[in-house]
């Protein structure tokens, strides 16, 4: 049984799979849109503890 391991996400034709800086562009978005769907994930779960925390904190500084 054979298996085709295809590097890039976006399958390319051969004449531009020769050209190395198209590889590498295609390579660079994907692992730009990678990076930002990890940051804006942290951001997002970073901020949804903040605000459970500024709920909780809230109530004790308005009774000062």
């Amino acid at each position: 049984m054979t298996q085709n391991h295809i590097a890039t996400v976006n399958p390319l034709p051969s004449s531009i799979l020769h050209n190395s800086t198209e590889v590498r562009r295609q390579y660079t978005r994907n692992a730009a849109k990678q990076a930002m769907q990890f940051i804006s994930r942290k951001v997002r779960v970073f901020n949804r503890k903040a605000a459970e925390v500024a709920q909780e904190i809230s109530p004790v500084q308005s009774s000062h």
